[in-house]
């Protein structure tokens, strides 16, 4: 098993220039702070035909300063902070109740690109919360009523019905409330913008938050 995998991993490559056309960055024409950049990359995403730009790996660490990670959805991004949605009651819930610090990472293979951020993470207001859920499809709306995430589950049959019953709520009340759903925004204390290159000269610029603007540096791949 240990060879097939090895041998899988070896057939791979990474931004094969038949398949992948790595676009070129210029740090030093990019702009004073990292959203502009951010959004413009991520409309680039789109363009490229990423299937899902919007996804990030979200990072947190439990009370112990154990690190967990998983893919979430990106909500929005403005000077306030990048937005992500979760029950408070769920793990990596929990885990900014203790350490409200985390840090995200979007891929966009497509484009040889990351952008990784980290910083503090703060709560937005209910009612945020709340019409940032129901802005969202019925199908987020039923998933959140379905509740009880990270929870140990009986059975898949347990999940079914639990779900069809939220289902149900959610096409027959469009503005039900799901009462543990949060919307949390990560403020950045720094942002690494990654541009991929063939030739491995990957071009990193890492922006850092001082008190009234911010420092470029660019780091060794």
């Amino acid at each position: 098993m240990g060879t097939e995998l090895h041998e899988l991993l070896r057939s791979l490559r990474v931004w094969d220039p038949e398949v992948t056309d790595l676009p070129a960055f210029d740090p030093a024409a990019a702009p004073a702070e990292p959203l502009p950049l951010f959004t413009a990359w991520f409309a680039e995403a789109v363009a490229a035909g990423e299937r899902e730009p919007h996804t990030m790996t979200l990072a947190t660490a439990d009370e112990e300063g154990r690190p967990d990670a998983r893919i979430v959805m990106l909500h929005g991004a403005d000077p306030e902070g990048w937005a992500f949605a979760t029950h408070a009651t769920s793990r990596k819930g929990h885990h900014l109740t203790t350490r409200p610090y985390a840090a995200l990472t979007f891929y966009w293979p497509l484009l040889g690109r990351q952008v990784r951020l980290r910083g503090p993470v703060t709560v937005a207001p209910d009612t945020e919360a709340q019409a940032d859920l129901h802005a969202r499809s019925t199908g987020a709306l039923a998933s959140a009523l379905t509740g009880r995430q990270s929870e140990v589950l009986g059975s898949v049959e347990e999940l079914a019905r639990a779900s069809r019953e939220a289902w149900e709520r959610a096409e027959r009340e469009p503005e039900a409330e799901a009462p543990t759903w949060t919307l949390y925004r990560l403020r950045p204390d720094e942002v690494e913008f990654f541009q991929g290159d063939p030739r491995r000269r990957h071009v990193r610029l890492t922006y850092r938050r001082q008190t009234e603007s911010w420092t470029r540096e660019l780091l060794w791949p």
